[in-house]
């Protein structure tokens, strides 16, 4: 007999999953997400993807707002589940939580530990120009992505990845890799492998801060930079005062000139001095407008010629 789950998961990168271990006959005893909260310009109440993805499932959905306190603790110990999956949920374990499961607490965590442990993996991974990463299934214990690894599955990062397409690649190799696992684990066939205590590395959270284009930077870099934040909190640069958000951008070889000067202007993009070659920007979106090919934004950008900064003032 398959060993039940609690499953506790909140975006999109959690739900093939959920859905992974429905298909494989797992009983999922019941689906811990994170509470509603307010989103988009009106502000209105969003559910989770997780919890989407449970409901349609027909699924037991519980929403605590922490784990440590006696009520959360007691639901779960009365769901008797052999196992707590989790994925990207959001909440921390406190040490009862993570004691109660016979089969402990497993996690899917999108890279290749002990490289990027933390909040941003794969963002990370793409910002540093990492050839490779991938998905690990690990046992968790107090410290932060430091547990014992059951498996991995390397994942290649394609030169046009961004942080939205590498991240789906990796939640559907998450998924098999789970159901896998999972059965492994059950049976006491699977090992887990304490971390190597070389190559840690910390993937902190994203903050939106970090958006603006450096151009001083290299075309290399700002171009990982505009796929890592694909689709938050997207680069950006500014256009007489306003925020331009660059949703796509190719880094080029070639002569440059002053950072941020604009080299050229075509059917294929605006090209912007970087420290190293230059950066063609293919699709923008200005403040408060839709996204836009950057060739049709420049045709409505009064002012906007070639030897001017893109980040003038009006």
């Amino acid at each position: 007999m398959p060993p039940s789950v609690v499953y506790a998961g909140t975006p999109e990168f959690a739900v093939p999953a959920l859905e992974a271990l429905v298909a494989a006959g797992i009983p999922v005893r019941a689906v811990l997400t994170q509470p509603d909260r307010p989103a988009g310009r009106g502000r209105k109440l969003a559910t989770s993807a997780v919890k989407a993805s449970a409901e349609r499932l027909g699924l037991r959905i519980e929403q605590p707002t922490k784990l440590g306190d006696p009520s959360s603790l007691a639901m779960l110990e009365a769901l008797k589940a052999d196992a707590i999956v989790v994925a990207a949920y959001g909440l921390l374990f406190p040490a009862p939580v993570l004691a109660l499961p016979r089969l402990g607490c497993i996690n899917i965590h999108a890279s290749l530990l002990p490289r990027w442990r933390g909040a941003a993996p794969v963002q990370r991974a793409l910002l540093a120009g990492d050839a490779e990463t991938g998905v690990a299934i690990m046992k968790m214990e107090a410290g932060l992505d430091t547990g014992p690894v059951f498996a991995t599955r390397r994942v290649a990062i394609a030169a046009d990845d961004t942080a939205a397409s590498l991240t789906l690649r990796l939640a559907l190799e998450g998924a098999t890799l789970l159901v896998a696992t999972l059965g492994a684990i059950a049976a006491g066939t699977a090992a887990a492998t304490p971390q190597r205590a070389e190559g840690v590395s910390y993937a902190k959270k994203l903050d939106k801060a970090e958006a603006p284009l450096d151009w001083s930077r290299t075309a290399a870099e700002l171009e990982r930079q505009v796929r890592a934040f694909i689709p938050w909190p997207v680069a950006s640069t500014t256009w007489q005062g306003a925020v331009l958000r660059i949703h796509a951008a190719r880094a080029l070889a070639g002569a440059t000139a002053a950072p941020g000067t604009v080299l050229g202007i075509d059917v294929a993009g605006i090209e912007v001095a970087t420290a190293a070659g230059r950066l063609r920007l293919e699709r923008v979106q200005l403040a408060g407008r839709g996204i836009v090919s950057a060739p049709e934004f420049a045709r409505g950008a009064h002012g906007l010629e070639v030897g001017r900064r893109i980040d003038a003032g009006a």
